[in-house]
This record gives structure tokens, C-alpha cells and sequence, in this order.
């Protein structure tokens, strides 16, 4: 049996001191213009050291993508400075830092794009409150932000990171490029599944192509996404079996399944005779390490993920107790900080935006 305390080598030949991930989790925490901010590094070298990597929050890697205000920006060479100070609060005790990186989409409004317009794959709104009608983008936009993943990527190995996620899940815009709700285009970028695939394709190919032309060694690429959607039409479970069936067989070095339960079983009705986690690890049967995730409270939840991943990734419990991970691999959950009051947010490093964040995802842990 796997266990969480063993280490874990990637095929580019990183290595993670244990199966123990942080999940990518948005923190609001950056300046107006995409800059790191000093609280937003306290935040991070708080909860590091324990872990084998840390996933960050979304980076911007297109001006048009920018999905809410306080997001990490890696559209351009002056983020550099702040990227590589954020790496460096990370990568202490030998845990890792990996840059996940996206694009909102439709997922954003015109305000936060300081009166532009928002872009995705068609002219569709998403089905949420006040949703915005975005503008189609063009091919040669298309081509443009696929760039500008290659360039952020880039961009990572500068700062001293030791990977990216390519951040495909939560509806932003890779999603929305695969899914048929967000995605009516009749070109080569919408259509079938496979035409609905060529941006992901495309991204993916560009990112690893970036790590190849640097010459960099032990720096890895993910792909994390969502698998299913609740809108008609929509993502289903089979849609998501054939996205990694081909990312498989991809040059990539992990996949991440974005789930809110690890024991989620889908909605498909032809799904059900195990967890989604499960089928995902089976259709990958062994070409890629998965990351399995989705409400880690305990040691028992983490190695039971384990089960049907190769790596465990845990969110919420690590922002509650930023030393969740050394408590769990030292046997001394009885020591673990199970709620969060308002009284500690400024010794746990949690700004409003995080706090924000958690009363969304499980108020019934938070004390006001």
C-alpha cells in the first residue's frame, strides 16, 4: 500500500519528499495590477516546508483573462521579480512550488477588465446571476493567449518555480473551449468533441514545448479539470474519460481531478457503480499520476485517495491549520485545528479575500 510519507518521482525527474499536496486555492491576495504582495507571501511560507509541493492560486497569463480583482498576474516580464519571490516562500524543506496557470473567460465581468468586454469561445453567457454576454473570440486571439501560457510558463522557470498547472477545470476558459454549452463554434476550434479538444491540445503542446526549448531539468506540467458540468448542454462524465484519454498521452507529468468530495460518484446514470475518482484513475491506467482531491479533513480521507491516485491533495483543512500536513504524517491529529474563528485570521495570514473564500466553500467550520 502506498503510503502518505513515501516520495514520489515525476518522468521529468522531480521528485516530492511525500504524496502530500496543497491544492490550488484563490487568496485575492495580490495587488489591483497582478503584483505579489508581502501578505500574500506570509501567507504562503506559512502553510509550506511540510508538504511535497504547493500548488499556488490562478495566474493570469492574458490580459483578457483576468477573472477577479486580486489575482496573481503572469502576463508579462514584470511579474517576474514578484513570481520569484513567491517560488522562494514557497520552496522551503524541500517542498516545491508549481505555478498553476489560466485564463477566466466568460467567468469574469467588464468591470474587473476595466470596461473591456469579456472573451470566451462563443457568444454564450454563463447560467450564473448577472452573467455577462461575452464577445467570440477571434483565431487570432486564440492564438495569441495560447502564447501567452507558453510565455507564463516561461515566465515560472525565470522566477525559480519547479512546474505549472495548466488550470482547466472550475468553467474558466479551457473548460469552456471543451465544453458544448460555452463552445457553439463551427471552425476548427468548436464542433465535435474533437475540434472542442484542439484548444486544450494546443495549450498543452505549447506549455511543454516551453519547458523543452528552456533546457530546464526536474520542471513539470499538470493538467487539472473539472468532470462533469450541470448545464444542457453540457460535460458529461464520458466527455471527461475521453479529455484524459488523450492527455495520457500527452508530455505531461501529472493530471489533477477538481472535485469538492473525493467520493463524489457522478450523475451519469451509467457512472455509478464506483467514485468518479476511480473511473478517472482507471481510464489513465497507470500512463499519468493523478492528484485526487476533494474535502481531506483526516489522515484516513488522504490515504483513502490514495487508493485511486497517486498523489493527495488537501485545501481547506491546511488554510484552518497551516501544519494539518506534519500533524498528519507525525500521528498527532488530535492535535489538528478543526474550525477557524475571525479572532485568528491575522495569526493564520488570512486576508478578507481568503476569508471570503472559505465563508463560500464551509461556514459551518468558520466562528464570526
Amino acid at each position: 500500500m502506498t503510503t502518505l510519507d513515501s516520495t514520489f518521482t515525476f518522468k521529468r525527474g522531480l521528485q516530492l519528499k511525500n504524496r502530500l499536496v496543497i491544492a490550488p486555492m484563490t487568496t485575492k491576495m495580490s495587488f489591483f495590477d497582478g503584483v505579489v504582495t508581502t501578505d500574500e507571501l506570509d501567507y504562503y511560507a506559512l502553510r509550506s516546508g511540510e508538504v511535497g509541493a504547493f500548488i499556488t492560486a490562478a495566474a493570469n497569463v492574458h490580459e483578457s483573462g483576468k477573472g477577479w480583482e486580486g489575482e496573481l498576474g503572469a502576463y508579462d516580464d514584470r511579474f517576474i521579480p514578484g513570481l520569484a519571490k513567491l517560488a522562494s516562500a514557497i520552496k522551503k524543506n524541500q517542498t516545491k512550488a508549481i505555478l498553476q496557470i489560466f485564463h477566466g473567460g466568460r467567468m469574469t465581468s467588464s468591470k474587473v477588465l476595466g470596461g473591456e468586454q469579456i472573451v470566451a469561445p462563443s457568444a454564450v453567457p454563463a447560467e450564473r446571476p448577472n452573467a455577462e454576454t461575452p464577445r467570440e473570440l477571434s483565431e487570432e486571439e486564440i492564438l495569441a493567449i495560447i502564447d501567452g501560457f507558453k510565455q507564463a510558463t516561461r515566465r515560472a522557470i525565470e522566477a525559480g518555480f519547479d512546474g505549472v498547472e495548466i488550470h482547466g477545470a472550475n468553467t474558466y476558459l479551457l473548460q469552456q473551449f471543451f465544453s458544448p454549452h460555452s463552445n457553439r463554434r463551427t471552425d476548427a476550434w468548436g464542433g465535435t468533441l474533437e475540434k472542442r479538444f484542439k484548444f486544450i491540445n494546443e495549450v498543452v503542446d505549447s506549455v511543454t514545448a516551453a519547458v523543452d526549448e528552456s533546457g530546464v531539468k526536474n520542471f513539470v506540467v499538470g493538467y487539472r479539470f473539472s468532470p462533469e458540468e450541470y448545464e444542457e448542454p453540457g460535460i458529461r462524465l464520458s466527455d471527461t474519460l475521453y479529455l484524459v484519454d488523450q492527455l495520457a498521452e500527452k508530455p505531461l507529468d501529472y493530471l489533477h481531478l477538481s472535485l469538492n468530495d473525493y467520493r463524489r460518484v457522478s450523475v451519469s446514470e451509467e457512472y455509478k457503480e464506483q467514485s468518479i475518482l476511480a473511473y478517472i484513475h482507471d481510464k489513465i491506467n497507470g500512463r499519468l499520476p493523478l492528484i485526487g482531491v476533494g474535502d481531506v479533513r483526516t489522515r484516513q480521507d488522504a490515504e483513502a485517495i490514495l487508493e485511486n491516485a497517486e498523489l493527495s491533495a488537501v485545501g481547506r483543512a491546511v488554510l484552518i491549520d497551516p501544519h494539518w500536513a506534519q500533524k498528519v504524517l507525525d500521528n498527532k491529529e488530535d492535535l489538528i485545528r478543526r474550525e477557524l474563528s475571525i479572532y485568528d485570521k491575522e495569526e493564520l495570514k488570512i486576508s478578507n479575500g481568503v476569508w471570503a473564500f472559505l465563508q463560500g466553500m464551509m461556514p459551518e467550520r468558520l466562528e464570526e
